[in-house]
C-alpha cells in the first residue's frame, strides 16, 4: 500500500521556466515607463501640494542635526519645534514687511518699464521697428477681412499687478503648510527615524537606513546650511553694487540674487539679465546696462568658483549636466520653486545610492568623476 502512495517526480522543463523568466522580463520595460508617466503625472497635478511638504521634509532634515543637540542640554522637541518655526516664522514676516513697498512699487512700474525698454529697443535699430510695421500691415488685413464681426477689447492696466497679487494668497497659505508640517515633523524627534528603521526586518537593512538618513541630515544640513550664508554675502554685495551703480531698487536686487543663487547656473544668469533690463532704462545707456550686468555675473562668478568650493564640501559635486536637466525638468513641472528644490533633491538622490550601494552606476553617474567612496570620505574643509 505504501508502494502505491508513492508519487513519481514532475518533471519541469526548464524552457517553459525560461520562456516565463523572459516574458516577465519583457514585461518590466511597458511597466515601468507606465508607471513613470503616472508618476509625472501626478507630480504635475499635485503641485501644490506635493512643493511645500517637499519644503517641509527638506526643512526637517536640516533641522533635525540642531534639536539633537537642543535635546542634549534638556529641550524637548515640540519646545524646539515651535521655537525653529516661529524663527522662520518671523523672517519670513520680516521679510515680506520690509519688501512690500519696494515690491508693490517695482510691480506697479514693471508695465511701463517694459514699454520703456521695448521703445528704447526699437530705437536701437531699425529690425524691430519693420517687423513691427509688418505686424501692423498683417492686422489691417485681417481686420478688413473680418470688419463685420464685433470686437470686444478689454482695457487693463493693471493687469500684471492683479495677476501677482491673485497669487499671493495661494503662496502664502503654501508656506504656512510647510510651516505646519515642519512642525510636526520636528517635534516628532526621532520617529520618522524609528518607523522607517522598523520598516525593515533584517538588521542589516535597519543599519543601512540609520546610515543612509544620518548621511542625508549631515551632507544636506551642510549643503543647506553653506548656501545661505553664502547667498546672504552674495545678497548684500550685490545690493551694494546696484546702489553704487544708481539703481533706485538696489534692496530689491539684494534679495533677488539671495533666492536666484538657490538655482545652480540659471539663477545668476536670470537675476544679471532683469539688472541690466532696470538698468537699460533707467541709466539711459548701453554702456551702464553693461557694466551692472558684468557686475552681477562678477560677484556670482567669485562666489560659485572661489567661495562655495572653500565652504562646501567636495562630497557635493555633481555631474553639471544632470544638475542642468534637474533644474530644468524641475521648473517644468514646478515652476520658480522646483528650481530651488532640484539641487538638494538630486543631493539626497545621490547620498541614497552612495550609502546604499544598490545602485552603483546611477551614483557614478550623478558624480562629477570620482567614484563614490572617494565622496565618501571627503570630509568638509
Amino acid at each position: 500500500m505504501t508502494d502505491n502512495l508513492k508519487t513519481e517526480p514532475i518533471a519541469v522543463d526548464p524552457a517553459i521556466g525560461s520562456e516565463q523568466r523572459t516574458g516577465l522580463g519583457r514585461l518590466e520595460v511597458p511597466i515601468i515607463g507606465i508607471f513613470c508617466i503616472l508618476l509625472l503625472q501626478a507630480m504635475v497635478w499635485a503641485s501644490d501640494f506635493l512643493i511645500p511638504v517637499t519644503a517641509a521634509f527638506l526643512g526637517y532634515f536640516v533641522l533635525n542635526r540642531p534639536r539633537r543637540w537642543l535635546a542634549r542640554i534638556g529641550i524637548p522637541p515640540v519646545v524646539s519645534a515651535a521655537l525653529f518655526t516661529t524663527v522662520l516664522t518671523m523672517v519670513i514676516g520680516l521679510l515680506l514687511v520690509q519688501l512690500s513697498a519696494p515690491a508693490a512699487q517695482f510691480i506697479e512700474d514693471l508695465p511701463s518699464l517694459m514699454e520703456r525698454i521695448k521703445n528704447e529697443l526699437a530705437s536701437a535699430g531699425g529690425t524691430l521697428e519693420k517687423i513691427n510695421d509688418a505686424s501692423e500691415a498683417a492686422e489691417e488685413i485681417i481686420a478688413e477681412k473680418d470688419a463685420e464681426t464685433v470686437e470686444v477689447e478689454v482695457v487693463s492696466n493693471r493687469g500684471i499687478i492683479t495677476t501677482i497679487f491673485s497669487m499671493a494668497p495661494g503662496f502664502l497659505s503654501r508656506i504656512m503648510f510647510a510651516l505646519v508640517l515642519l512642525f510636526f515633523l520636528v517635534a516628532s524627534g526621532d520617529m520618522f527615524l524609528v518607523k522607517t528603521v522598523q520598516s525593515f526586518k533584517r538588521f542589516g537593512d535597519k543599519r543601512k537606513a540609520v546610515g543612509v538618513l544620518y548621511s542625508i541630515e549631515d551632507r544636506l544640513g551642510h549643503y543647506l546650511g553653506g548656501i545661505a550664508i553664502i547667498n546672504t554675502g552674495l545678497g548684500i554685495a550685490v545690493a551694494l553694487a546696484m546702489y553704487i551703480w544708481g539703481l533706485s531698487s538696489a534692496v530689491i536686487f539684494g534679495f533677488l540674487a539671495f533666492g536666484l543663487n538657490f538655482v545652480p547656473y540659471l539663477g545668476g544668469l536670470m537675476g544679471a539679465t532683469i539688472a541690466a533690463a532696470v538698468a537699460f532704462v533707467t541709466l539711459d545707456g548701453t554702456w551702464p546696462a553693461f557694466g551692472v550686468f558684468a557686475t552681477y555675473i562678477a560677484l556670482t562668478s567669485i562666489e560659485g568658483q572661489l567661495v562655495t568650493p572653500l565652504v562646501i564640501s567636495r562630497r557635493m559635486r555633481l555631474n553639471t549636466t544632470v544638475v542642468f536637466l534637474t533644474v530644468a525638468f524641475f521648473a517644468w513641472i514646478w515652476s520658480v520653486m522646483g528650481m530651488v528644490v532640484a539641487l538638494p533633491i538630486l543631493i539626497v538622490i545621490k547620498i541614497v545610492c552612495d550609502e546604499t550601494g544598490s545602485w552603483p552606476t546611477l551614483a557614478r553617474f550623478l558624480g562629477d568623476g570620482q567614484n563614490a567612496q572617494t565622496e565618501k570620505e571627503a570630509e568638509p574643509v
